[in-house]
């Protein structure tokens, strides 16, 4: 339906009755066809989306929005929204994917309500469409997503909103859109687009754009997405660069993509068939003639549309719209999906509504000019196509119920994704049993993409797993580092792997402070530093430095104050503060055994504590079995209590039955058997001490000791 020069000035009606049934029967379609996806887990980024641990408090959510680069994307708005959310649940994704359905059939009947405001016929159609669209699934049912699904209702209700300012003019209807879009753009830029989509909405409904009318209150919302653009880029300038280093296209490459992303696009939401998470990318050659198709062809279907707008302003303007909107994703832009493929299904959700609503409208004003006989029949036709498209959203919703089985149907799909199989290996590294198979897919993954710096930073992640292959991950992670000198996890990987290989602590640090330097503002980084500069002599002072800026990033670092506590306790005259240290990581943590060992230790040396200590050590032997340190600090304590010796030998073989390899405990034990009379025992002890550590003159004395007793007797 085209509207002619006036555009009716009277409030359309929508909230009633009709509309209530309407929504609610919306609400539970689309509950009922995302249904398969409800329980779905953690995928690609999704744990960089729910809140991290040193965000969860509220000085966290303060750093949300005055701290950029908390978060991986400077969207304050939507990290707040996965604050809120991590406060109610967790990290049950159940609550998570609820978040993103309930926001999927908000935005439908958002669209149906603009519709309305556009005196569009299909309004319902319209909305139905859009939430039962299977392209939308993957915004909806990964959840890092809600990005989309928040940021697409923000736009849309501003959107809303500033067609009600259009009719009455009113300065609180225009304050509610402008700070609706501004919301929405601090959930994800890419919204910027919308006041260029009003525009054009402008020229479709008055056949002219007006400077004062149309042009001028449009002016702070264009200052605003430009605003927000240069702020993401500022942020994520990096990772750009490195996206366009990683596939550099000319100007007429990227033209070439542009016309084939749009049709790929269109063609989508006409036959949503053979939909997947990684689609194959494609080499951009401007020496094919082929590929030229695709832009010319978007010409031509521009400039016939064009021709009819004459007559007919309603298409032209859709396709301004529907493109405009794609913009920021056709290629002219470095977009970090890029790296997998040109184009996803959640890069197109914001501008579906742009096509959905003028298809509705298209759909509904033929039928009724059809014969009566046959506009009976419409309604059942709208439904049928609704139910057709919910059974295609539940069908493809079914493939996120399992991450391992999501990324295997990815890997058929596309088996020449690189990016498929190492997200497999991911899933398949957290599963008991499974590591030959992660190992296998990572494996694959390099194989087809061989200089792919996420491959061996993957393998690398897998193998430090495995004790014997620590010298190989490193390897790997090396390699990730030559390859991509800035990431952050690639040098806290490496660091770890590096701080448990012999003679490598000194390459360990260097990696953690290298971590530091990207992002000073890690606590986490700054308690491993720490823990490295422990280990080496003289360099304590050091590690309480690293231990306290985690402390003051995240006062609640419950590991951290542990930490520091090891640290104070091994200090001249610093007991008492390291034992405060402890009894704070306790408060935080009761159930962290190495704070309970810490503690022993700290309390220990001090007059009149040492049962304290032994019940400290046997509350983290309680809390962790198999804790080797606590075994062999108990039986130590128990040598100084009197009558307790048989059990200090007790914890003492328990501790070195845990880890063999632990010289001075062998020298204890000995000690031990000493003061029991067992001289046999003691000797075979130091035996196996001197083996650990042959030129120890202490263990060398102490069985010449014991040899020359036994030889008297």
């Amino acid at each position: 339906m085209e509207p002619g020069h006036r555009f009716p000035e009277a409030p359309v009606p929508f909230g009633g009755r009709r509309d209530w049934l309407m929504a609610g029967l919306l609400l539970a379609a689309v509950l009922v066809a995302y249904l398969p996806a409800r329980n779905g887990g953690l995928l690609l980024d999704d744990d960089l989306h729910i809140t991290r641990p040193e965000l969860r408090s509220f000085g966290g959510l303060l750093r949300i929005w005055f701290d950029v680069g908390s978060t991986q994307q400077y969207y304050p708005v939507l990290h707040s929204a996965f604050w809120v959310e991590h406060r109610l649940w967790g990290d049950a994704v159940l609550g998570y994917h609820l978040v993103n359905v309930l926001l999927q059939a908000c935005a439908g009947v958002l669209v149906a309500a603009l519709a309305r405001r556009l005196r569009l016929p299909g309004a319902w159609l319209a909305g139905f469409a859009f939430s039962l669209h299977p392209v939308c699934v993957e915004s909806v049912a990964w959840i890092a997503e809600q990005k989309n699904t928040l940021s697409g209702v923000l736009a849309l209700a501003a959107a809303v909103a500033y067609l009600d300012y259009e009719r009455t003019r009113g300065r609180a209807r225009y304050a509610i859109a402008l700070g609706l879009f501004v919301l929405a753009l601090m959930s994800k830029t890419v919204v910027l687009t919308l006041p260029a989509v009003l525009l054009v909405v402008a020229w479709w409904r008055r056949s002219r754009v007006d400077l004062r009318r149309d042009v001028l209150p449009l002016v702070p919302w264009f200052l605003a997405g430009g605003a927000a653009s240069l702020a993401t880029f500022s942020v994520e300038h990096r990772l750009l660069a490195d996206i366009g280093a990683a596939f550099p296209l000319s100007l007429a490459g990227r033209a070439l993509l542009a016309g084939r992303v749009f049709w790929f696009y269109l063609g989508e939401l006409a036959w949503p068939s053979g939909l997947t998470f990684f689609y194959p990318k494609w080499e951009v050659a401007t020496g094919a003639g082929w590929q030229y198709l695709f832009p010319l062809a978007a010409l031509a279907l521009a400039a016939g549309l064009w021709a009819l707008a004459r007559r007919q302003r309603g298409p032209f303007a859709a396709l301004l719209c529907f493109a405009g909107t794609l913009v920021p994703v056709l290629g002219f832009f470095n977009v970090e999906w890029f790296v997998f493929s040109y184009v996803a299904d959640h890069l197109q959700y914001l501008s579906i509504p742009c096509a959905v609503i003028p298809a509705a409208a298209l759909l509904t004003g033929g039928a009724g000019r059809l014969p009566a006989r046959f506009r009976r029949l419409a309604p059942v036709a709208g439904g049928a196509l609704v139910a057709a498209l919910g059974v295609l959203t539940w069908r493809q919703c079914a493939r996120y119920g399992d991450p391992e089985a999501f990324y295997r149907t990815a890997a058929a799909l596309n088996p020449a994704s690189a990016a498929a199989h190492n997200h497999l290996g991911t899933v398949l590294s957290t599963i008991p049993g499974r590591m030959p198979d992660a190992i296998a897919e990572y494996e694959e993954a390099l194989r087809i993409s061989p200089n792919a710096p996420d491959g061996e930073e993957n393998l690398g992640t897998v193998l430090l797993k495995d004790p014997a292959r620590r010298t190989e991950a490193a390897g790997h992670l090396e390699a990730a580092l030559r390859m991509r000198p800035n990431r952050k996890s690639t040098h806290d990987k490496l660091g770890y792997v590096l701080s448990g290989l012999p003679g490598r602590n000194a390459d360990a640090i260097a990696q953690y402070q290298a971590s530091l330097r990207i992002d000073p503002r890690d606590p986490v980084d700054h308690n491993y530093l720490g823990c490295a500069l422990m280990l080496e002599p003289g360099r304590l002072d050091e590690a309480e430095v690293e231990f306290e800026a985690a402390l003051r990033l995240d006062p609640d670092f419950a590991e951290a104050h542990a930490n520091l506590g090891n640290v104070l306790r091994r200090m001249p005259g610093r007991l008492n503060d390291a034992v405060d240290e402890f009894d704070e990581a306790l408060r935080l943590r009761p159930d962290l055994a190495e704070a309970h060992n810490g503690l022993g230790l700290a309390l220990a040396p001090l007059p009149g504590r040492l049962d304290e200590a032994v019940a400290q050590f046997q509350e983290a032997l309680r809390l962790k079995p198999d804790y080797a340190e606590a075994h062999s600090n108990l039986g130590l304590a128990w040598t100084l209590v009197p009558g307790r010796l048989n059990d200090a030998v007790a914890e003492l073989r328990d501790a070195l039955r845990l880890n063999p390899g632990f010289a001075p405990g062998w020298h204890v034990l000995g000690m031990t058997w000493i003061r029991l009379g067992r001289l046999p025992e003691a000797a075979a002890a130091f035996r196996e001490e001197l083996r650990l550590a042959p030129d120890d003159p202490g263990a060398q004395s102490a069985l010449a000791a014991v040899n020359r007793q036994i030889e008297g007797r």
